[in-house]
Parts: structure tokens; sequence; C-alpha cells
């Protein structure tokens, strides 16, 4: 789903710069910057925080948004 946030003009520009940083990131930093992502994502939209770790392909587990 993150692929398709990334490009999605309906996604707040900052939110698709992170996941695209995200994409290209190294493996061993990937998670750091997925989180970072998900942290722009749930404080711009009106979404619960798991639904926002989910979308950014994220363990739903761990809610740290």
């Amino acid at each position: 789903m993150a692929t398709l946030l990334m490009h999605s003009p309906d996604v707040p520009a900052n939110v698709r710069e992170a996941l695209q940083a995200a994409h290209r990131a190294e493996p061993s930093e990937r998670t750091d910057q997925l989180k970072n992502a998900a942290h722009l994502l749930y404080q711009q939209v009106d979404l619960p925080c798991t639904d926002v770790r989910e979308l950014v392909g994220l363990p739903i587990n761990d809610c740290g948004c």
C-alpha cells in the first residue's frame, strides 16, 4: 500500500516524500524511515495509529505514532 500512497496526490507531499525516502533507504534504515512516514501521516489525517501503520507496512501491534 505504501507504494500507492507515495504517488497519490491525495496524500500530503511531506508524507509522500517520507515514503519515497523509505523506499530508497537501505534495508537497515527502512523501518525508521517508515516510522517517520507513519508519524507524519498520523499527524495529518484522521486515521487511527494502527491503520496508519498498516498502510505504510509496519506491524500494527507496536503503535508508536
